[in-house]
């Protein structure tokens, strides 16, 4: 109705089981047909001379390339919605600006978010408490510099959600490069009594009955599905992982792909821990070890100017970053140790006293039980004002107050706050960077491989602290191409 208002509209449709269709005409509201009309099944929509009748509204359009990339995104998200469905879109000129045929989830991700995608993301398919995630996620090195390649769907519908976006974004915070942004599919189903879809006339956004809960459920899964990745012997042309890799080319379903690629990383994570498991931290490669024998980074050869480690693997060359890698390491093990108990807790001398609107005074009142588990010791005194006692031992030299400040406004937005964490996390990373192996220190062979060793067992290993590529992997056909072997 509020397109035919300002447009000269056309609708005709048939049913599988009619003779024949019928078409409705309107003219900026008006009615001026309304007849039978050849048509086959299924329906017809024709929007022509939108806001012909309010010249003012169409003064606002952008240049005709501007609205056109609009429409094109708008049909790039439905396509995501349903595999199933075939789109094709049309811009004049007789030619199809747009063509997705229906039934492959492979061609069309690799379509709307470039060839790189189904290669290089990760197979995410959780359930839990009444709510299900799956899709995929690119990998942190497969990142842009906007947010344009972000689409997220609840129960088929695509919204852009505060609360979901930043979930993500926590989810990626330890392994993203500054300033970079990750590319994602995701869908999330949940009962429709659980979402309220009519919180906004474009029906982009939506509002969660349990925020908190959906926030935590996909900051959680994504989180863990990101640290589960290790690196991997597969003959790639890239860095590669074992992580749960998305599949699709192959099934012409979203779920047969979702529950092959489950399948095959299995296969993998399995042959990948034997691999290690059979071979000590320090090893030696065997001049007659075959390469089902060979760990997936390999054995290290050489050190290249202090700075990398170069290492053999069966499917080429691996270049390692030494300090790059030693720093992750070193982070996760630090947090490891951080985690294993509670959050130790150091008594401010002088408590300190907070001004605040009564509003935040409030909110505090409400979270407060929340927060001892952050390391936070903090009460209500006053109409506008609080009162920190206790804080994290390790930010027991953090500025209290902008910290406490941050973190009720993430509170009143999101029901949640990662504030407290990310700052440890900060000061854990600095930590680790001055603990790792600096440039120029010579290693030996067995301390190279030692290095190896531990990458394939820690978590995120593929980047450093601050979301640098930790290794590349040159393939042997790679290297022959350069030389122009067999050409």
């Amino acid at each position: 109705a509020s397109m035919a208002s300002v447009s000269r509209l056309r609708i005709i449709s048939r049913t599988a089981q009619s003779p024949e269709g019928f078409a409705i005409e309107i003219e900026g509201g008006r009615e001026v047909a309304f007849e039978p009309r050849a048509h086959p099944p299924g329906t017809t929509v024709e929007v022509a001379d939108l806001f012909f009748n309010t010249p003012a509204r169409r003064k606002f359009l952008k240049a005709e390339r501007t609205e056109q990339a609009h429409i094109e995104r708008v049909v790039r998200t439905m396509s995501l919605a349903r595999f199933d469905v075939a789109f094709e879109l049309n811009q004049g000129g007789g030619r199809a600006a747009l063509s997705l045929p229906a039934g492959n989830p492979g061609q069309r991700l690799a379509r709307v978010l470039g060839p790189d995608f189904p290669e290089r993301s990760v197979l995410v398919e959780e359930s839990g408490s009444g709510l299900r995630l799956h899709g995929w996620v690119g990998l942190p090195t497969l990142s842009r510099g906007q947010a344009d390649q972000q689409f997220f769907f609840v129960n088929g519908r695509a919204v852009k959600d505060k609360l979901v976006g930043h979930a993500i974004r926590q989810a990626y915070r330890d392994v993203l490069f500054h300033g970079r942004h990750p590319l994602f599919v995701l869908y999330l189903e949940l009962p429709a009594a659980d979402v309220d879809v009519n919180v906004h006339p474009t029906k982009d956004e939506v509002r969660f009955r349990d925020a908190r809960g959906v926030h935590d459920f996909v900051f959680g899964k994504l989180n863990r599905a990101l640290r589960d990745l290790r690196p991997d012997a597969s003959p790639a042309p890239a860095v590669s992982f074992a992580g749960r890799r998305a599949e699709p080319q192959a099934f012409s379903q979203p779920a047969l792909a979702l529950h092959a690629a489950q399948h095959a990383s299995d296969r993998f994570e399995a042959r990948n821990h034997r691999m290690i498991s059979s071979h000590p931290a320090i090893a030696e490669p065997s001049a007659g070890a075959s390469s089902a024998e060979v760990p997936p980074l390999g054995f290290a050869i050489a050190q290249l100017h202090g700075i990398y480690i170069l290492a053999q693997n069966s499917s080429g060359l691996v270049v390692v970053d030494m300090h790059a890698a030693h720093e992750r390491i070193t982070y996760e093990r630090l947090k490891a140790q951080q985690q294993s108990g509670s959050i130790a807790r150091q008594r401010l001398l002088v408590p300190d006293v907070l001004n605040v609107s009564e509003a935040d005074a409030n909110l505090l009142e409400e979270v407060a039980e929340l927060l001892p588990d952050m390391g936070l010791v903090v009460e209500r005194s006053g109409q506008q004002a609080i009162t920190v006692r206790e804080v994290p031992a390790l930010l027991s030299g953090a500025d209290h107050q902008a910290l406490l400040k941050d973190l009720l406004a993430d509170f009143a937005e999101l029901g949640t706050s990662p504030r407290v964490e990310a700052a440890r996390e900060r000061l854990l990373a600095g930590m680790a960077c001055h603990g790792s192996v600096r440039a120029n220190r010579q290693l030996s062979l067995p301390e190279m491989n030692a290095l190896l060793r531990d990458m394939e067992q820690t978590e995120n290993a593929g980047q450093c602290n601050h979301g640098r590529p930790t290794y590349l992997l040159q393939s042997l056909a790679e290297l022959d191409g350069l030389f122009l072997r067999g050409q």
